[in-house]
């Protein structure tokens, strides 16, 4: 039998305006906190692998706030435990609700990343066929001024499946490893526990005294269930991302070319009908280049190990940054007791 018991009931604030504004700035806080390290974590990975330096423009410290912050708000929108700064969320959101939220804050994301992404790719073909662009921003000013944003949208398709389904497997594998999978290690080791017996995060419980003895799971025991749940987390990811991100490279890549044969047409149907049949050479494209390489598993994940060890570092780096800082954010107004044979497991 599992139960929520207030340790410190005077902290626990009312339910009104007040919490939820202060909850969306922990939000925003948890998510540029964690951002940042994946940012920087990523740049230093990088540089060790001696990664060329356009590839840092990819860490982008905003792009990953916003998911951050969007996953969290999300979350709490479809589990209602999870809208409370507490230090532990308990029972622990299914893991329905954390795909749709990472699945959705992935979708904003794409909105948000989908035109520095396209001309990130696009402007490496530009930069080989005229070389005229000193920056990746003013080839995007003289871009934009051309195409319009409907043009530089082109293939948004191929990265919001990249986005939204990325982050959805991301942070469903993250929490479901984090929470589940220790509680339940927890659990079966300890006692056993009852999802069905917590009170309200908000309301204050009473104080009554244990007089049963309290053991304490040893304290290296969730860090590294935490590190394991940002490992799987990355690699899960990279299963998903890695295919797609090639496919939709080729596809922006052909964009471009598209435009630089169409620089006399800007803004005729005949712009739009080519980007609509681009997708169709995109597909031929790979196809072909997957006889090549010897299959098309074999060529979508080529390189997957090395750019997933690239990977990982940083992407649990953030991962980690990103628990902390919403722990301490949070209350410490209730702990899990997980009831056993004469004492009880206490998860704080």
């Amino acid at each position: 039998m599992a139960t929520t018991h207030g340790l410190d009931p005077g902290g626990a604030e009312g339910v009104g305006d007040g919490p939820r504004k202060k909850q969306k700035a922990t939000n925003a806080a948890t998510g540029f906190s964690a951002a940042s390290v994946r940012a920087g974590s990523a740049q230093l990975v990088a540089f060790y692998f001696r990664a060329p330096v356009k590839a840092f423009f990819r860490t982008r410290v905003d792009v990953g706030a916003i998911l951050y912050t969007s996953y969290l708000q999300l979350l709490g929108a479809l589990h209602e435990p999870s809208s409370h700064s507490t230090k532990r969320i308990y029972p622990p959101p299914p893991i329905l609700a954390t795909f749709s939220a990472g699945f959705a804050a992935g979708t904003v994301q794409s909105v948000v990343a989908a035109p520095l992404d396209a001309l990130q790719v696009r402007f490496k073909v530009s930069d080989m066929l005229e070389g005229q662009y000193k920056t990746m921003w003013a080839y995007g000013k003289h871009k934009l001024r051309d195409i319009g944003l409907r043009g530089i949208f082109a293939g948004w398709t191929l990265n919001f499946s990249k986005e939204s389904l990325g982050y959805g497997v991301f942070f469903a594998t993250f929490e479901y490893i984090k929470q589940q999978s220790y509680l339940s290690f927890v659990t079966h080791y300890y006692g056993s526990y009852d999802p069905l017996s917590y009170p309200h995060p908000l309301r204050p419980t009473s104080s009554h005294r244990y007089t049963r003895p309290v053991i304490k799971p040893h304290y290296a025991l969730e860090p590294v269930f935490l590190l394991l749940a940002g490992i799987a987390a990355s690699v899960t990811q990279q299963l998903i991302q890695a295919p797609l991100n090639i496919i939709r490279n080729i596809h922006y890549e052909r964009l471009e070319s598209l435009d630089y044969r169409s620089q006399h047409d800007f803004g005729g149907s005949g712009v739009l009908k080519n980007y609509y049949h681009a997708y169709e050479e995109t597909f031929k494209q790979c196809r072909r280049q997957a006889r090549m390489a010897g299959g098309l598993r074999r060529w979508l994940y080529r390189g997957f190990i090395i750019n997933t060890m690239k990977q990982v570092p940083s992407t649990s780096a953030g991962l980690i940054v990103f628990e902390l800082v919403r722990r301490k954010y949070g209350s410490q107004i209730e702990a899990v007791r997980i009831e056993k044979d004469g004492y009880d497991i206490l998860l704080s």
